[in-house]
């Protein structure tokens, strides 16, 4: 099933880490784009990270290179966002998105490259 499913979130104190994992067939795929995106009220989504399943080259936004991490959990055949040294301005929903590309060069932080959306979770960073 290609429609993502994401697991985990919740809150936690400012510096601390959380672990968001991604279910979605687009994982297994080598042509496969995985991305995370977050969403805060009054905002627009904003990407966050992605992956392209083939060559599993990523991108980030700059507001979080350095400290947060998307891989491939192979062994579950899911995607994961590890989020570390987390500030109060993380605080959203946070969003997977899967779709297809025929390269690294086509899977980028576009929400129009992404067809397909999971419901989200909350992430909340307290200061």
């Amino acid at each position: 099933q290609v429609q993502p499913v994401e697991f985990g979130g919740g809150s936690v104190q400012a510096g601390g880490s959380l672990r968001l994992s991604c279910g979605s067939s687009a994982s297994t795929s080598s042509s496969g784009c995985l991305g995370w995106f977050r969403e805060v009220p009054g905002k627009e989504r904003e990407g966050v990270a992605s992956i392209f399943i083939g060559d599993d080259s990523t991108s980030y936004a700059d507001s979080v290179k350095g400290r947060f991490i998307i891989s491939r959990e192979n062994a579950k055949n899911t995607v994961a966002l590890q989020m570390d040294s987390l500030k109060a301005e993380d605080t959203a929903v946070y969003y997977c998105a899967a779709g297809w590309a025929s390269s690294s060069l086509w899977c980028r932080l576009d929400r129009g490259r992404f067809s397909y959306w999971g419901q989200g979770t909350q992430v909340t960073v307290s200061s």
